[in-house]
This record gives structure tokens, C-alpha cells and sequence, in this order.
């Protein structure tokens, strides 16, 4: 068996829909790109990318500069997602792409001291408004990983076009 890259929402007449997941994402990924330009972002993002073990690196860029390389990354990854509505191997970059982002953000409710309160039995308390905000990124994980997945297609060589 091989695996061979398709557009997502073009696999099968079932799958369809995922052009809504699609188009959603580039949204949300253009929007909070371009807010990533500007201070109000920049200074709201800075303790999550401090305190992260996959991400505090960059803050040798400065406050703005780790903005600016964060902000172009989610503008790149809406033009990749653009481009994978027509290119089974952009599907796939770009949903990786995409999750490996939400996958970063999610780590932040454990990685930013003060954000996650635990309850006496352990269990987490979503109790602040960043974790309240970056609860979201889940779902959008979820979204991304089906796109993801459904941007893979396995062909059986074994079988001929002409067999029933």
C-alpha cells in the first residue's frame, strides 16, 4: 500500500464539509497573524513564549521580534492552508503545520505558572481567561488534525482500476 497526499475536502463526496474547516482556519490563522503586528499582541503573548521550554528561544528576537516571526509563521501557514484547497501536498504541510501550532499554544496552560489551578483531588480548574482563551485551541487542534488526516489517500497497488 502507498500513501499518496489529496485535498482534504476533495478525498470523497463525504468529505466535502472539511472546505469549511479549511476556510475557518485560514481565517482564524490571517487574523491572529496580523495581530501578532502589533504591541497590544506582542505584550499579551511575551510571558507564554517566556515560559515555554519549545518556544522561549525566541526571545532573543526581543518582545516584538518573537511577535513578528510568530505572526509571519500563522501568515504562512493561512497561505499554505489557501494553497492546499488545490494541492493534496499543501493539504497536508499546511494541516501539519496548522496542528503543530495548536499543539504549541495548548502546551502553554502547562508550561505559564499561574495559568492552570489544580482542585484538591489534582484534577485541572480552567480558572483564568488565558486558559479560558487558549481552552479553544483544542478544538482547533482537533479541526487541523482532521484536515491532517484526511490529506492522506491510500492507494492499493495490489488491486487493478479495473477490478470491481
Amino acid at each position: 500500500m502507498d500513501l499518496q497526499f489529496s485535498v482534504a475536502e476533495r478525498r470523497n463526496e463525504s468529505s466535502r464539509h472539511l472546505a469549511l474547516l479549511r476556510w475557518s482556519m485560514v481565517a482564524i490563522f490571517v487574523w491572529f497573524g496580523i495581530q501578532k503586528f502589533t504591541p497590544y499582541a506582542a505584550d499579551a503573548i511575551a510571558p507564554l513564549i517566556s515560559n515555554s521550554p519549545f518556544m522561549s528561544w525566541l526571545t532573543v528576537f526581543g518582545k516584538i521580534g518573537e511577535a513578528r516571526i510568530i505572526g509571519t509563521i500563522e501568515l504562512t501557514t493561512a497561505a499554505l492552508l489557501v494553497v492546499g484547497s488545490v494541492s493534496g501536498v499543501a493539504s497536508a504541510v499546511s494541516a501539519a503545520l496548522a496542528s503543530g501550532t495548536f499543539i504549541l499554544t495548548v502546551s502553554f496552560a502547562f508550561t505559564t505558572p499561574g495559568i492552570t489551578l489544580f482542585s484538591p483531588s489534582g484534577f485541572p480548574i480552567v480558572s483564568t481567561l488565558v486558559e479560558q482563551f487558549l481552552l479553544k485551541d483544542v478544538a482547533l487542534l482537533a479541526s487541523c488534525l482532521t484536515l491532517l488526516i484526511t490529506s492522506f489517500r491510500r492507494i492499493d497497488r495490489r488491486t487493478s482500476a479495473f477490478e470491481v
